[in-house]
């Protein structure tokens, strides 16, 4: 089975363009274990968006694992740890898991969950 990783845009997608994460993942990997860095959790908390309380809400739903880092290092290192992907939409992120060789999946066309096979810098 499969491991996915969520950062914090991660959470917000459901909330800001109407996805089903869970859905939307089973469509594109099958069977998978939906896991969130524990820090993510804190930050939410101190985000000032309109999602973001019920952000927590679904972060809490997955398997919150702590880290030793924070932020986006939280999600790398995650990653790292478990050997799974994940899930994003930030640019930054995303090319610093592309050098870490962490595979990605983002959003395209709307609420399509695909798999980055960008390998560009």
């Amino acid at each position: 089975m499969q491991t996915v990783v969520l950062d914090t845009n991660a959470l917000l997608m459901p909330f800001e363009i109407r996805i089903n994460l869970d859905l939307a993942l089973q469509d594109l990997l099958g069977e998978a274990r939906i896991v969130v860095p524990g820090p993510l959790v804190g930050e939410l908390k101190h985000l000032d968006h309109k999602f973001a309380r019920a952000a927590i809400t679904l972060a809490r739903k997955y398997e919150i694992i702590p880290t030793k880092s924070s932020g986006d290092n939280s999600v790398i290192e995650l990653a790292l740890q478990t050997g799974g992907y994940v899930l994003t939409n930030d640019k930054e992120l995303r090319r610093r898991l592309r050098k870490e060789g962490v595979p990605i999946i983002l959003l395209r066309s709307g609420t399509h969950l695909v798999i980055d096979t960008y390998r560009g810098d």
